[in-house]
């Protein structure tokens, strides 16, 4: 692969070798849903904060990500997103992942709150979303909150992507909000209502109108290894987009949780989460990197990243025989 000023110039046959015969290149890894890592939660990341996290996230491919804030009061948002725009206009010349905008998971929820504070969630406010700073990219909010579908309209007139999400949304609502133009589903399977088969909710419309995507946690303690092989097979791999939904949590167990057992986001690495979707719910290699890559960057509307082609961003990973990350180059360089 030849790479000139970060771009992927050409891609030519080479001498192969033993060593990186047992090696797969795959465009980096997108993840729209990072609430913070280990001890950094990136409503309060700061300073030196945002090199920890830089270091982390490229330990396990992620080339581009969206922090991702939770429902809060709408005035605790501004600080946070000032300092998320400063990281992301920091300098290049140190090898880090892209910021490609925040993500507001929150406050302007429906019915299935999961670990969101109910007393915090509220209909959406058309003034306080006008005024929102060009840093949010995503917005995750409940069809069925009063409002949503004027709300949807607006963020998607200034090109932010609206994803749907903890809501118990029927099934009519939420093909209102598709038709307004959200294009997402928020951590498909979890903070939703059921799928019954007479009653489909936003479960149903997420799995069979091709407008939307949805986003996925496969650490296997959100989506079951089965349900994870049917979300594949009814939406291919260009209508799911795995996330982590990672949070500043160090503690013991498969998962962070509320004391009564409520699920409170996740400690999966990007790579691990292509992992399991390999291994445990038999989706092919390429379904699980267009998961975790190009359908991200597609619903992000990032057309230079997300595919190992020439003209695009030599935003890459080097996974070893095991899957897991050998290397990582962001724009061609990497680092060591």
């Amino acid at each position: 692969m030849v790479v000139d000023d970060g771009v992927i110039a050409a891609i030519e046959p080479g001498e192969w070798s033993s060593a990186i015969e047992t090696h797969v290149l795959v465009p980096g890894f997108i993840d729209v849903q990072v609430n913070g890592i280990g001890p950094i939660d990136v409503a309060d990341a700061d300073g030196a904060d945002w090199d920890e996290l830089d270091d982390r996230l490229l330990a396990q491919g992620v080339t581009t990500w969206c922090p991702t804030l939770v429902t809060a009061p709408l005035d605790r948002y501004r600080s946070p997103l000032e300092r998320i725009a400063a990281a992301a206009a920091r300098d290049a010349g140190r090898v880090r992942p892209t910021i490609a905008g925040a993500h507001l998971e929150g406050p302007f929820l429906g019915g299935a709150p999961g670990a969101h504070p109910p007393a915090l969630i509220r209909p959406p406010d058309l003034a306080w979303l006008q005024a929102l700073p060009d840093i949010v990219r995503v917005v995750t909010l409940a069809p069925e909150a009063p409002g949503a579908i004027d709300a949807i309209v607006h963020l998607c007139a200034r090109g932010v992507l609206v994803s749907l999400g903890h809501s118990t949304a029927n099934y009519e609502t939420a093909l209102a909000a598709i038709d307004a133009g959200a294009r997402l589903v928020t951590h498909c399977f979890n903070g939703m209502g059921p799928l019954h088969h007479r009653q489909p909710g936003l479960v149903g419309a997420a799995l069979t109108d091709d407008r939307v995507a949805v986003s996925l946690i496969t650490d296997l303690v959100h989506v079951h290894p089965a349900v994870v092989s049917l979300i594949f097979r009814a939406k291919s791999a260009h209508r799911v987009a795995l996330v982590t939904d990672a949070v500043a949590w160090e503690g013991d167990g498969d998962a962070p949780r509320l004391p009564d057992g409520t699920l409170m986001g996740a400690t999966v690495t990007a790579d691990a989460a292509l992992r399991n979707a390999v291994r445990r719910a038999g989706v092919s290699l390429v379904d699980a990197v267009t998961a975790a890559s190009t359908t991200p960057a597609n619903l992000l509307g990032l057309g230079d990243r997300g595919r190992i082609e020439v003209g695009k961003r030599a935003d890459l990973v080097a996974l070893g025989p095991d899957l897991t990350v050998d290397r990582t180059w962001v724009g061609g360089r990497t680092r060591g």
